[in-house]
């Protein structure tokens, strides 16, 4: 596990080549779904799949949203960027059911303002351990947070319901150019230790 942590990096030169079937995909998100822990185990995480022309159109809608905020003299990095996380295999989609954070909070009133923050910390580890097994899997991938710009277009084309907040983006495929070299801060201000 430690030698996949190392190796999960953020990665941006990706292709449309698979490098696992769609099968072990699905089997590796429906096993994350599963056994990743939740706050009172609410399972609240959502995660819907983007392959083939349903990924195109998620980067395509992006790049007309942005086209529409970016002055055009300065649209030419935003859109080669764009078209990197189009260039990928697909696109993984992280959402949270706030009608389950709602409930828990209704059901334990004691913890109620803790209940959003426990969702995004499930979420969070949610998207790194399918991050981390796509990287095992020999795919390459990055988090994006495009929301909320795309929430209006994204909700009705894949038929999303309400009570699912979209969270973040992971554009994944086959790896064509690496990640550069990771800075690390030192460890002496990051780790007490007390025995």
């Amino acid at each position: 596990m430690l030698e996949l942590m190392k190796n999960r990096r953020s990665i941006y030169g990706i292709s449309k080549e698979q490098t696992a079937s769609d099968e072990k995909i699905r089997e590796l998100i429906e096993q994350t779904l599963l056994h990743v822990p939740s706050a009172f185990n609410s399972q609240s995480a959502r995660v819907v799949v983007l392959l083939g022309e349903h990924h195109d159109k998620l980067w395509d809608f992006t790049t007309n949203i942005l086209k529409e905020i970016v002055p055009a003299d300065n649209f030419g990095p935003t859109k080669e960027k764009m078209d990197s996380f189009k260039a990928g295999y697909g696109t993984i989609l992280f959402f949270e059911d706030e009608s389950v954070i709602r409930g828990m909070q209704e059901q334990f009133q004691a913890y109620q303002d803790n209940f959003p923050v426990w969702s995004q910390q499930s979420s969070g580890m949610h998207q790194y351990a399918i991050w981390t097994l796509l990287e095992a899997e020999g795919y390459g991938a990055s988090l994006q947070h495009y929301n909320p710009l795309i929430d209006e277009k994204v909700k009705p084309e894949w038929d999303i319901p309400e009570s699912w907040k979209l969270v973040a983006q992971m554009p994944f495929g086959k790896i064509t150019a690496p990640a550069g070299e990771k800075q690390f801060k030192p460890l002496e201000e990051r780790l007490k230790w007390f025995k």
